[in-house]
């Protein structure tokens, strides 16, 4: 056996002094330790200690740190960053996150500390009191290099467990070392009074009161009053005066103007301040907060009390001029009207935008015993303002509210009133196309009531704003209220949106029923001329489309024809009701609109269109953006169909043109066109009109041509004139299209001739204004 250790012995130490063949310098190690971080196989911080010769991770560190504060129970910042090595950046960085895991440790100035430590620290203070029976706190805290406030808030938790004494005015005593002085004090006292060596009073056998603290005690009162004009009963009982309103009133009655409020004694100064300010706030139409205009010492209920004892708060409370919400804060009744008005404006917003589609049901102020179930009364006034309406449809137009005040019901209402007029036009011209489908007539009538009966229950829920709802209206209309921390919503706010929610809802009913009443007649105005305007340019739009069917052949002709014919009368006619069709929507929906322009001098670019037409509800928004998309196209016959359809859902039905209308237009686009001609002096914009009249001679059609297409236009034109009249024409067209040529380009020689060529046409004029007197060949 002793041969085998002996022979492991020697093969052990042949292996420590064999030398490896394989060495790594620090240099490498560094490198490696960099490589396994960038492949992600060491995933966790490391850091160098001190010397640079070793890495070491948080987490020991952090258990390294740990160990010696457990171990030491005090010890600094910097001796830590000693003992483990690490820069002392690291050390406070993980000391913040050990204390926060740690409640048993403290961190103060600069040092971590343990609660055992403290309890050691007690007991040997403990120890130290018994013998001494009296110790100061800087004492201990020189000792214990603390500072005083720490020494003084280890101990107090401690008091009457570890330590067994009394902490008092920075002093460290035992009850026995109280005992003793009280007995000395008292036996003193007594002999220095009865053989009156001293002045005072003994009351209660126990309390001593030398006449000098009292001429004092008597002496601070009157000066504190006296500058400040007030003085709290916890002053007076820190000067050792344990009945204050007894002293200053009955005892002592020094102060007999003086009012007792529930912790502080005033003079009536500080009521009359108090009453001029609040008076201010009433008179500008706004409110007071009199807590804030009070000393820092006084209460919620002193400020209520002085408030009752303001003449001024009393007049206006009995005048119904002024409310007073969470004891101390006064409104103003024009204040709180202000409020209503805009919470009111608000309301109405929000009931339009629900009505548009702009806003979710959910996002909507109502209250949570309306989505429960419906007030009976409530419906009985929907009902009313329904019948009302329906009374008053054909009344004479009330007088208008001023603008933003529109709200609540009336915009239901209205919005109701507004499709039942556009349903009933829509079904009575649908009757006057489709006779004989009354049963689907009546099933339609009966969907349209039950509609109708859904809308009323909408509307009875608009009109119940929450109370929460009305709390964040007041916030965001009132910012004071946020910035003077007035963070408890009981406090002013629900008490204040309690009183306003009645008032606010009767005010935003009224207003709907009254803007039901001006949007009526409005809209029906609106409608029938609206009517009138586009039968007068659809019966145009057709007859300038009949004049396309001559260029059918030419395709590129033809579109040129097609977008110009679209963009010079068909944006026109669909800006007019697109416009039109957007203020009858807004006025259905409760939008109090202003008067607007003449709808035929309203332009809208195509983004303006389709914007437009996606505000319009249901199939009208597809069918009206339908229209747009047809404008920007190739083709008139699919814009005349589209629009056909639009007007239609709008309960706009257009006239035909037929040949007796055809007939009756013409002869009056002829005759306009002779006396344009007649009248014109300019030798550029004669050729178009002059050829558009030819074609109402020769073809008997409306042709619409830009100046590109003019000179096809001319060319169908050759085989129904004479060889002189093709002539004049052909020669007139060529040397506009030059003077047009040279015009563009501003050069002297080509202003000369451009001036010639304009004296050519000139002379020419009265013989191309002689073509449509009639010289023509059929």
């Amino acid at each position: 056996m002793d041969d085998e250790l002996l022979e492991l012995q020697r093969q052990f130490e042949f292996a420590q002094q064999a030398k490896s063949s394989i060495r790594l310098s620090d240099r490498n190690v560094v490198e490696l330790v960099q490589k396994l971080q960038q492949l992600q196989v060491i995933d966790f911080e490391l850091l160098h200690t001190a010397s640079g010769k070793e890495y070491i991770t948080l987490d020991q560190l952090r258990n390294e740190m740990v160990t010696e504060v457990n171990r030491l129970g005090r010890i600094s910042m910097i001796d830590l960053a000693d003992v483990t090595g690490v820069d002392l950046y690291y050390v406070e960085k993980l000391a913040q996150s050990i204390i926060t895991d740690h409640g048993e440790l403290m961190l103060t100035q600069g040092e971590i500390v343990t609660e055992s430590y403290w309890d050691s620290i007690a007991e040997e203070i403990n120890e130290r009191l018994q013998e001494c029976t009296q110790i100061a706190l800087t004492e201990l805290a020189a000792q214990l290099n603390v500072g005083l406030d720490l020494i003084a808030s280890v101990l107090e938790p401690r008091l009457g467990t570890i330590v067994k004494g009394r902490l008092e005015g920075g002093q460290l005593y035992t009850p026995a070392y109280v005992a003793r002085v009280s007995a000395m004090v008292r036996v003193f006292v007594y002999g220095l009074v009865k053989g009156g060596e001293i002045s005072g009073s003994v009351r209660a056998g126990v309390h001593w009161t030398p006449a000098v603290f009292a001429v004092a005690q008597k002496e601070s009162v009157d000066s504190f009053f006296s500058q400040n004009s007030f003085i709290s009963y916890d002053v007076l009982q820190k000067l050792g005066i344990p009945q204050p309103v007894q002293f200053l009133q009955v005892t002592n009655p020094r102060y007999p103007e003086g009012k007792p409020l529930v912790t502080t004694f005033v003079h009536p100064s500080m009521i009359e301040m108090l009453d001029a300010a609040t008076e201010d706030a009433l008179e500008r139409g706004s409110w007071s907060d009199s807590l804030s205009l009070l000393p820092s010492s006084f209460t919620p209920q002193d400020a209520s009390k002085m408030l009752f004892l303001c003449q001024s708060v009393q007049l206006a409370l009995k005048s119904n001029k002024a409310h007073i919400f969470g004891d101390f804060y006064v409104l103003s009744s024009s204040f709180m009207k202000d409020i209503c008005d805009c919470t009111v404006k608000e309301l109405e917003t929000l009931a339009v935008s629900r009505s548009l589609g702009t806003v979710k049901p959910g996002d909507l102020p109502i209250a949570n015993e309306v989505k429960a179930g419906y007030d009976s009364s409530r419906l009985s006034v929907s009902s009313e303002m329904a019948s009302d309406s329906g009374s008053n449809k054909h009344a004479d137009k009330g007088p208008k509210k001023k603008k933003g005040k529109a709200t609540g019901n009336a915009l239901a209402n209205q919005s109701e009133s507004g499709a039942d007029n556009q349903e009933h036009t829509s079904t009575k011209s649908k009757k006057s196309q489709r006779k004989g489908k009354d049963t689907s007539s009546q099933t339609s009538d009966s969907k349209q009531g039950s509609r109708k009966e859904s809308l009323k229950m909408k509307e009875d829920n608009l009109s119940s704003p929450s109370e929460e709802w009305i709390m964040e209206k007041i916030t965001a209309l009132v910012p004071d209220f946020e910035e003077q921390g007035i963070d408890d919503p009981e406090t002013i706010l629900r008490p204040l949106a309690n009183k306003l929610r009645p008032t606010i809802i009767n005010t935003w009913m009224e207003k709907r029923k009254a803007l039901f009443k001006d949007n009526a007649e409005r809209m029906k105005q609106l409608l029938n001329n609206l009517q009138k305007k586009l039968d007068e340019s659809f019966l145009n739009m057709q007859l300038y489309e009949k004049a396309l069917e001559l260029f059918e052949d030419d395709q590129s002709t033809s579109v040129v024809l097609h977008r110009h014919l679209l963009r010079t009368v068909a944006a026109p006619m669909v800006d007019m009701l697109l416009h039109d069709l957007d203020e009858q929507n807004k006025l259905k929906n409760g939008v109090e609109v202003q008067e607007s322009p003449n709808s035929e001098s309203i332009s809208f670019s195509p983004g303006d269109r389709a914007a437009i037409s996606k505000s319009f509800p249901g199939a009208l928004s597809n069918k009206a953006l339908a229209v747009v998309e047809a404008l920007e196209g190739k083709r008139v016959e699919t814009f005349m169909s589209s629009f056909r359809a639009v007007t239609e859902e709008s309960g706009l039905p257009l006239k035909k043109l037929d040949k007796k209308l055809e007939r009756t237009l013409l002869h009056s686009y002829r005759k306009e066109l002779t006396s344009q001609v007649s009248a014109e002096t300019d030798p550029v914009s004669l050729l178009p009109k002059v050829v558009s009249l030819l074609y109402v001679q020769v073809y008997h059609k409306a042709l619409q041509a830009p100046g590109r297409a003019i000179s096809v236009a001319i060319s169908q034109l050759t085989d129904k004139l004479d060889e002189t009249a093709c002539k004049i024409i052909v020669d007139y067209q060529a040397a506009a299209v030059t003077l047009l040529t040279l015009s563009a380009t501003p050069d002297d020689e080509d202003s000369c001739a451009s001036n010639r060529i304009r004296e050519i046409l000139e002379s020419q004029m009265p013989a191309l204004k002689s073509l449509v007197s009639g010289a023509s060949r059929s």
